[in-house]
């Protein structure tokens, strides 16, 4: 069984992992947009067209028939939507896009749309507006304060994401952030809404956390991985503790029976007042993803077992508590230029 990594960037871990899951039974492809390290770590790899370029399905199955890919596994926010809209088309070509239904990403995806949809549900989730001078009139009437955090609607990673800590700099902050996604990839995401592709949000003073929720091809919960970040670097988690937690498994197990999503989810979290609140979700392999992987699980191998049609072995699912990991930084001498 040959697997497909789309978006790998530099993501070489994920391409390890999946290495070793398929060892002796299939290879590893990775493709990108333009040339990345991780391409290099891969059995195969090949440059795609953008993800929005009007050829870049027909680009990937073609890709997958030439090469015998079984599955697919996305490992970028962007790329999921257009991946779930033709999932019907890959699996008449006899290729399972590893990928949630599309509502599920959209409402990973659009911040906004997470904020709303986890209130309706009873999740704490922090104070949030697309709308600055109704940010401004709630602040006017007490009921946020500064400091404000403004940051992309549809975004990710740490690109166009200010504190401003008076209005001065939230009229200033809120015009430069449209900026950052006009003059970035946010930009394509962000024509569905023009008007409202910035956030304003209240700053959760309290310690982050994190959640791995885990659920298998049909949806139903396999694990959730609880962790405290101790460190993060450019919006991603640089160091991080698994523990154990129920309260954050409780609201894992929420998570899981609401969306229903397929695979990993990963979840930022902060606790205030012996409340967890859910700051965004993502529905992929996630950049905390390499802690619960140091911590014992193997989500990469329990994902190729479900695809062979195999029972996943519950060791592959069971983590150590107290695993601290720090991410490094490791220069690879370059072989190949696509």
């Amino acid at each position: 069984m040959n697997i497909l990594l789309t978006s790998v960037g530099r993501r070489t871990y994920m391409i390890d992992y999946f290495k070793r899951a398929l060892y002796g039974i299939g290879q590893v492809h990775a493709c990108n947009s333009c040339f990345t390290i991780a391409m290099q770590s891969a059995d195969k790899s090949v440059c795609s067209p953008m993800i929005y370029d009007s050829n870049y399905i027909e680009f990937i199955i073609n890709y997958c028939l030439e090469n015998n890919i079984k599955a697919i596994v996305s490992l970028f926010d962007i790329d999921l939507p257009i991946l779930a809209k033709s999932r019907e088309i890959f699996a008449d070509n006899g290729i399972c896009v590893v990928v949630s239904d599309c509502w599920i990403t959209r409402v990973c995806n659009d911040k906004f749309y997470t904020y709303t949809y986890l209130s309706e549900k009873g999740i704490h989730v922090p104070k949030t507006f697309v709308s600055l001078n109704k940010a401004k009139e709630v602040v006017n009437d007490g009921g946020i304060s500064f400091p404000l955090m403004i940051k992309p609607r549809w975004g990710m990673g740490s690109i166009g994401i200010y504190q401003a800590d008076n209005f001065e700099e939230l009229n200033i902050l809120y015009n430069k952030v449209k900026k950052d996604i006009l003059n970035s990839y946010l930009k394509y995401e962000s024509k569905e809404d023009v008007e409202n592709t910035v956030l304003i949000q209240e700053k959760l003073l309290g310690q982050e956390y994190g959640i791995d929720v885990f659920n298998d091809l049909s949806g139903e919960l396999a694990v959730v991985v609880p962790k405290k970040k101790i460190a993060m670097r450019s919006g991603e988690t640089d160091c991080a503790e698994i523990i154990e937690n129920q309260n954050l498994t409780n609201l894992g197990e929420k998570l899981s029976g609401l969306l229903k999503h397929i695979g990993n989810l990963d979840v930022d979290c902060f606790e205030l007042d012996g409340e967890f609140y859910v700051l965004e979700m993502n529905c992929r392999f996630g950049g905390q993803y390499p802690f619960s992987h140091l911590a014992g699980t193997d989500f990469p191998g329990a994902i190729v077992n479900w695809l062979r049609g195999e029972e996943v072995q519950a060791e592959s699912l069971k983590y150590k508590v107290g695993t601290i990991g720090v991410k490094d930084m490791v220069p690879m001498q370059l072989r190949n230029f696509i």
